[in-house]
């Protein structure tokens, strides 16, 4: 009641104030004004990525590769990240190793926000050596990550850049850093706090980057390829997206998910992601905050996180 009075009190005053006494706002000792600097002649991100050496890319390892083959015939790859969420992807990669979403399917697709899939309500019994109840792995340690920063504002974190390989957001007070839910990151669904999630029900950011998600959830890792066998999958009519069965809304099936690392070795896909401390890919992020070429009049000077995806690609060789 004494802070809504004070509130009340304040506005009054303010009504009350001639135009011409109204003092100058002061600075923000904690946020100063930016303006972007364009960069006129900056090298196209298709030709940074076409100049790249071997050098600059490094290899997904197996163990990191999750292969999604749907009924349909689409299939879909996900790279985990295990050095943000290690129980998650732990229990992601025994979840993959027992069959646990063999049979499954993607029964929540919600327009400019997620795919989602899983057993859903069924009751299927978590393998053997999955943690039922991860801690909340929303952030972690900022010691010990090769950050680059971005070098632009953020309106969601203090500092925001990438590290090995990941779009990261970082605040240098509490020393923690997180991943952010950009397009394509895939996280962990959840009930209500405390819970975290296993891990058994995940889902792909199909719209928008949904920030305020950030350190709300934990983000297991990103699709690297078949994107477009989520996004474009038909919305659900349901609450939230979800299939709605009464109305002839059928889930897409799920027949497999396997790590790479078990699939035979001849049947493996191979990817490399661009090394995010090298030049080439500094020079890939001026690229895409600088458009230039035939179409754009005028270079943006500045770019947000998400926005600047790591260039993936298939193996060479």
């Amino acid at each position: 009641m004494r802070l809504a009075f004070a509130l009340a009190a304040a506005s009054l005053a303010a009504a009350c104030t001639p135009a011409s006494q109204e003092a100058a706002p002061e600075p923000s000792a904690r946020y100063t004004f930016w303006r972007p600097a364009p960069v006129e002649g900056a090298t196209e991100p298709s030709e940074v990525i076409a100049r790249s050496t071997a050098a600059d890319w490094r290899a997904v390892a197996p163990d990191n590769l999750l292969v999604m083959e749907l009924a349909d015939g689409k299939r879909v790859v996900i790279e985990l990240a295990p050095d943000f969420a290690p129980v998650h992807v732990a229990n992601v990669r025994a979840f993959a190793r027992a069959g646990w979403w063999n049979d499954a399917a993607i029964y929540r697709v919600q327009d400019n926000y997620v795919a989602q899939w899983g057993n859903g309500d069924a009751e299927v019994a978590l393998p053997q050596g999955v943690v039922r109840t991860p801690p909340p792995e929303y952030e972690r340690d900022l010691a010990g990550l090769p950050i680059r920063p971005l070098g632009y504002p953020d309106s969601y974190a203090p500092m925001v850049g990438h590290a090995g390989g990941w779009p990261v957001a970082w605040d240098p007070e509490s020393g923690k850093a997180w991943l952010t839910h950009c397009y394509a990151s895939v996280g962990v669904g959840r009930n209500l706090a405390p819970d975290t999630g296993t891990g058994g029900e995940l889902y792909a950011v199909i719209g928008h980057a949904p920030r305020h998600l950030d350190r709300n959830i934990a983000t297991i890792g990103r699709v690297i390829e078949g994107m477009e066998h989520l996004a474009a999958r038909p919305r659900g009519s349901g609450d939230l997206g979800f299939y709605a069965a009464e109305r002839g809304e059928t889930p897409v099936a799920i027949r497999s998910v396997r790590l790479a690392s078990d699939l035979p070795e001849a049947a493996r896909p191979r990817y490399e992601a661009m090394r995010t401390e090298s030049a080439a890919f500094s020079a890939y992020v001026t690229g895409r905050a600088n458009r230039g070429g035939s179409f754009f009049n005028r270079p943006a000077g500045g770019v947000d996180l998400c926005n600047v995806n790591v260039p993936v690609r298939r193996a060479q060789g």
